[in-house]
């Protein structure tokens, strides 16, 4: 298994570190939503209270897998040896399944849209974002190649669907959406597929191996800790950016006013 490599003290304090960043990254992003929300229609606040949802459950996460990566290494001299204890990846598909699921939702959340199109979209972008981390997690776990290339696969069917749907359906709620959000929402949905890219590269590094190495463990979570954190704390700014935008759009139609206690003190983005 990976964990059962012996790594350089560089490479084990480079994923801890790394690790650290990530939780930092969390909460600060937390914060900021918190605090972003009194800036935004109330229609859009339950998109950021989401996003900050879900800072706040990988925050946890990657605090337990800090602590669980640094009780199974021991520095001795210049290498960093298992000590027995496992280490429990299994931290970040209990986040993933629970992170992702929201993600979706907050990314809807914030368009604003009438609820049997929301309603459309949820019902079919949330159970596909469950299956894809549910089925992924066997071949995650797995020893060998064969299981890991099934359960890869079987994953990746609820994945393009995923895409497929964000691409085309979500497509036509946005031709509804001005231009500035457009543009926004291109970024997010680029931003999607460029991170959830890094998964299944991540995820398929012991394929290409011929055996388990100090490398691919810390390719492995340097890929898995970049991509999170581009995927959640980048992705809830760019959420956040959206409902400013939105926010500002209503203001000048004159649906939303500053002194209906509504929103409070808009910042343009």
């Amino acid at each position: 298994m990976l964990e059962d490599v012996t790594l350089t003290v560089g490479q084990y304090e480079l994923v801890l570190n790394l690790f650290s960043m990530t939780i930092a990254a969390f909460l600060g992003g937390f914060i900021y939503l918190l605090g972003m929300r009194s800036q935004v229609a109330r229609r859009f606040q339950p998109a950021l209270l989401v996003s900050a949802v879900v800072l706040a459950i990988a925050g946890y996460h990657y605090w337990r897998i800090y602590g669980s990566f640094q009780g199974a290494f021991a520095v001795s001299g210049d290498v960093a040896e298992p000590t027995g204890d496992s280490f429990n990846n299994a931290y970040r598909y209990v986040d993933w399944f629970l992170t992702v699921p929201l993600l979706v939702i907050e990314t809807i959340a914030v368009l604003a849209l009438a609820k049997a199109e929301k309603r459309s979209l949820l019902i079919k972008l949330v159970p596909a974002a469950a299956l894809m981390i549910a089925l992924g997690y066997p071949g995650e776990i797995a020893e060998t190649t064969g299981p890991r290339l099934v359960w890869g696969t079987l994953s990746t069917i609820p994945f393009l669907y995923m895409l497929y749907v964000l691409w085309t359906e979500m497509g036509s709620a946005l031709s509804r959406q001005s231009d500035a959000v457009r543009v926004k929402f291109r970024n997010l949905r680029l931003l999607l597929l460029g991170t959830w890219g890094v998964y299944p590269i991540a995820y398929l590094l012991p394929v290409f191996a011929s055996e388990a190495s100090a490398s691919l463990l810390v390719g492995r979570e340097v890929g898995y800790a970049l991509a999170d954190i581009l995927a959640k704390a980048l992705f809830g700014v760019l959420i956040a950016q959206i409902a400013l935008v939105k926010t500002a759009e209503l203001i000048e139609a004159g649906e939303v006013d500053l002194t209906d206690g509504e929103s409070v003190r808009v910042t343009a983005p």
